[in-house]
């Protein structure tokens, strides 16, 4: 590989946009000003500061056209929704976070480091490209009070003599320099994808026996992580949040629980959504306006959410899965923030620190607490660009299925190839489990654990004991065992071609899936449709 760091240089135009206005100028020099708001940009490193004026957004156009011919591969803002894919240039399209350009053999990347302090998102054209940088505290603009935030940092790379996969990792590599990733392959079993949240603690341990079946052998112990139903105020279909102080009914001492996993011979893990929490002595001050969860930018709701983190830490659980952090703070999924992640007018508790400084601050707390147990943390709708360093692991993609393939075929298959060059240069990527329940097809249910495990990412199964024959079983059984050891690295070799990857290889062996039930994809109509488009005004 031929690796290059590049440079945009200067912007030519810029505008910002205030609470009270939003103005274009020429961008001469390494700053702008406008009354008591300054922009500089130099070395790609972007400020902000401000006295008076609530900064919402700022947009920086870099004369540097892409090529006509290009194909592009755009990010996402948090997970991807199956919609992820090499295409043509469309100057319509929003990139969140980052891009890369293939053109005869030469690829370019253009990003920003991980962790900015702006939730960044770009376009590109013919004539140039364009660097949005959202600073907004919430919906609001962020009173910066004389504070010069260092908003984002430009990082710009060229590739040539590899594959765009190879240059997509490098580039991953350029724009996060300290991942931190766990010390053993991480593998097991989640209960969520044939439980639904109906389960127990027998039927945790009876799937825990299932789970020890399926990787006899190993060396490597696997996780058996519980996920939503074992908190004491869950409510089948209808509410699955906090309080995290305790399990209910079925779940009746979750310390003991954890031990039972440990003296049974496998890693105990939870799942836990943080930010949702019916606790009436929680104060109205520690809420979100705009939907009452968990407002982190209040101290004291931050200081409440690490006691949670402690406590599941004491109880013996080595992994945590926290959830729905994203649609909990912004009020929507990633695939409805078009382009801007939140709707204008409301801020969260500490209007002096953008968005992106509370996400980042809500993810270290959860790392820090974590980090005293040394158990590891893996982020579900959680936004990856400001978690990488500040989490073990990635769920980089929308649910897949027990009992629907082509949900999992579309969310699951897209988001192992297209993020796969995030794992180990971000975190670790998990592009969720295999649900065995017997609604699905075996021979695509194993194909689909099958190139998990080839790809050398996290494989977890929901499996429903009894429902696998025993040949069906030991297929499983082999496939656990190839997981636990994670020394299979195989890439998708068509990734440029198609949003559904058949064709995986590695330097010594090609393997072809086929993704497809023989009557063709399922098609439902759906009037409820976002576009990864700029809208129009």
């Amino acid at each position: 590989m031929q690796k290059k760091i590049i440079e945009l240089g200067k912007p030519s135009y810029i505008t910002v946009e205030t609470e009270e206005k939003m103005q274009t100028s020429e961008f001469e020099g390494t700053g702008w000003t406008d009354g008591d708001v300054c922009v500089e940009v130099e070395n790609g490193k972007i400020s902000v500061k401000a006295e008076a004026a609530a900064v919402k957004t700022i947009r920086l156009r870099f004369p540097v056209p892409a090529d006509r011919k290009s194909r592009i591969l755009g990010s996402t803002w948090e997970r991807t929704y199956g919609d992820t894919q090499w295409t043509g240039m469309s100057a319509n399209a929003f990139m969140p976070w980052f891009f890369l350009t293939s053109c005869e053999g030469t690829y370019r990347g253009y990003g920003v480091k991980v962790r900015p302090s702006a939730m960044c998102f770009w376009q590109a054209d013919t004539r140039g490209i364009t660097l949005f940088l959202d600073v907004r505290c919430g919906g609001s603009g962020v009173e910066l009070k004389g504070r010069k935030l260092q908003a984002a940092q430009i990082v710009c790379m060229e590739a040539k003599g590899c594959s765009s996969f190879e240059a997509a990792r490098e580039f991953c590599r350029c724009m996060c320099t300290d991942p931190i990733l766990p010390s053993f392959p991480v593998y097991g079993s989640n209960n969520w994808y044939y439980a639904y949240g109906d389960s127990s603690e027998e039927e945790i341990l009876k799937d825990t026996d299932y789970l020890l079946e399926l990787t006899k052998g190993a060396e490597n112990p696997p996780y058996m992580v519980i996920d939503d139903c074992w908190q004491e105020h869950h409510r089948l279909n209808d509410y699955n949040g906090g309080p995290w102080r305790k399990g209910n009914s079925k779940f009746p001492d979750m310390k003991a629980l954890a031990e039972k996993l440990v003296q049974k011979g496998v890693r105990p893990g939870i799942w836990v959504r943080f930010l949702l929490n019916e606790d009436d002595q929680i104060p109205q001050e520690w809420r979100i306006s705009h939907n009452g969860c968990l407002d982190p930018s209040h101290p004291d709701a931050l200081a409440y959410i690490k006691k949670d983190v402690e406590r599941i830490c004491q109880w013996g659980y080595t992994l945590i899965k926290h959830d729905f952090t994203t649609f909990d703070l912004f009020g929507r999924w990633g695939l409805e923030m078009n382009p801007y992640p939140t709707q204008d007018g409301w801020s969260f508790y500490d209007k002096s620190r953008t968005s992106a400084e509370i996400v980042k601050g809500l993810y270290e707390a959860i790392y820090e607490e974590a980090k005293k147990y040394d158990t590891l943390v893996l982020g579900c709708n959680t936004i990856g660009h400001l978690g990488a360093g500040l989490m073990h692991m990635h769920r980089s993609g929308d649910d897949t299925s027990g009992f629907t393939w082509e949900r999992t075929r579309r969310m699951g298959v897209n988001t192992l190839a297209f993020c796969l060059p995030q794992h180990r240069t971000f975190y670790e990527i998990d592009a969720d489990c295999v649900g065995i329940t017997g609604k699905i097809p075996w021979e695509l249910n194993r194909q689909w654990a099958d190139v998990i495990a080839e790809s050398g990412t996290s494989l977890f199964v929901s499996a429903k004991p009894g429902v696998l024959t025993e040949e069906e079983k030991e297929e499983l059984h082999q496939i656990m065992l190839k997981a636990s050891t994670q020394e299979k690295h195989k890439i998708p070799a068509d990734w440029e071609y198609t949003d559904c990857p058949e064709i995986w290889e590695d330097a010594g062996e090609s393997v072809e899936y086929n993704w497809y039930e023989k009557a063709g994809t399922d098609v439902r109509g759906n009037s409820c449709q976002y576009y990864r488009h700029i809208p129009l005004s």
